[in-house]
């Protein structure tokens, strides 16, 4: 028999439709797959000869289970100079990958029963972390008027006696909207007069746009600082994201706690991602203007050409690489292809009308959406919009 805590979770939406897709593809059907969080970009070269020199200098064996001081220390130094915030090394843990980082989070902190707060349009794996640590999942709605962030307001009244956490994607996942410090602000208020953790999903932080200034939750104040588990990594920023490291800076306690559990699951991240990881954090960083400058224009044709249909919406990013267009004028229609009555009927008929691969917006959380990643190349974005259009027109 399954353990009851499995069959209260579904497998990823964004990677069942990323395996439907792969299966067309097998079958010699060209699709454009916008479902995956994943930049196009290789990883640059400064960091892959880290790696390759990590391998021939035999660096291949255990090393501490939170990490090496190598790595430790340069995650510690660019807190400091990107940021702003003090961590000792005893405050910071590299694990296999930010997800891994967040469930490790949530298992160090949430005891069965406690509420965790989550804002949707969610990332797809935080409800099921949550659910699997035996926590009881707390949604708030937010809107795309309002760009898609959670108020103060929502917040508090979402506030029980049994509140322990706060999840905080920022930028977002999966609409790429972002916090001001000004909102961030409002945020900490509600959170230091009710005492709950925030755990501050930082993962997409340098992919902001338009002079957009990110700012760290922990980074407010030095009292949020003691209530803020911050995770963050290297897989989106240097396009390294089958390397699979990411980190958590947080109070000592909590990292302890973390460093426990990762002790009797995975251990430690690779050795030789470890290495190359420090090259990427404390190496050159004219890499991450470059992709940036990319990602810019390939939002701003995307938005563009999205807006430009009739019956869409869609709010403009400030971060990360994904639009989260309103599809709900096309639900509850029909086409040659199949009925089109919720945002996975409208991805699926997507993927076998147009061959477009995108991610209902359901598996998020906020039913009539779609999110669709501008992480490709531009050629693929031009025919993305040329078949979207031939599509919506069948529509009917």
């Amino acid at each position: 028999m399954v353990a009851d805590r499995v069959k209260e979770i579904g497998a990823s939406p964004t990677m069942m439709v990323a395996a439907e897709a792969k299966k067309l593809k097998s079958e010699g059907v060209d699709v454009i797959d916008l479902s995956m969080g994943e930049p196009d970009f290789h990883t640059p070269n400064s960091i892959k000869a880290a790696g390759i020199n990590a391998i021939e200098e035999n660096r291949t064996r255990y090393t501490l289970n939170q990490g090496t001081n190598e790595l430790r220390t340069a995650i510690s130094a660019k807190l400091k100079r990107d940021n702003d915030l003090d961590y000792n090394l005893n405050e910071i843990i590299v694990s296999s990958g930010a997800k891994q980082s967040v469930y490790n989070s949530i298992l160090a902190t949430v005891n069965p029963g406690d509420e965790v707060i989550i804002p949707a349009p969610y990332w797809v794996s935080y409800p099921a972390m949550v659910s699997l640590a035996g926590g009881k999942n707390v949604v708030i709605e937010t809107h795309e008027k309002t760009g898609f962030k959670v108020t103060a307001e929502q917040l508090e009244a979402a506030i029980t006696p049994k509140t322990k956490m706060l999840i905080l994607c920022n930028p977002s996942n999966p609409t790429g909207s972002a916090y001001s410090k000004k909102e961030l602000e409002a945020l900490a208020e509600i959170v230091l007069k009710n005492n709950f953790y925030v755990l501050s999903d930082e993962i997409y932080e340098k992919l902001v746009y338009d002079d957009f200034q990110f700012v760290s939750f922990a980074s407010l104040d030095p009292e949020i600082k003691k209530q803020t588990i911050l995770v963050n990594g290297i897989s989106k920023t240097y396009a390294m994201t089958g390397w699979r490291i990411g980190y958590t800076a947080g109070p000592e306690n909590i990292v302890n706690a973390i460093n426990k559990i990762q002790s009797h699951t995975t251990s430690h991240a690779s050795s030789i991602s470890q290495h190359a990881a420090i090259e990427a954090v404390a190496g050159p960083q004219y890499v991450i203007h470059e992709m940036l400058e990319e990602f810019r224009n390939r939002r701003e044709y995307f938005y563009n050409e999205l807006t430009s249909i009739k019956g869409i919406t869609c709010y403009k990013p400030e971060g990360a690489f994904y639009l989260f267009p309103n599809i709900s004028k096309y639900l509850h229609t029909k086409s040659d292809v199949l009925k089109v009555e919720n945002s996975f009927d409208f991805a699926m008929h997507l993927l076998y009308d147009a061959h477009i691969a995108a991610v209902p917006g359901s598996a998020f959380g906020s039913e009539g959406y779609l999110r669709m990643s501008y992480s490709t190349s531009m050629d693929h974005l031009h025919e993305a919009i040329f078949r979207l259009k031939k599509t919506l027109n069948k529509i009917h």
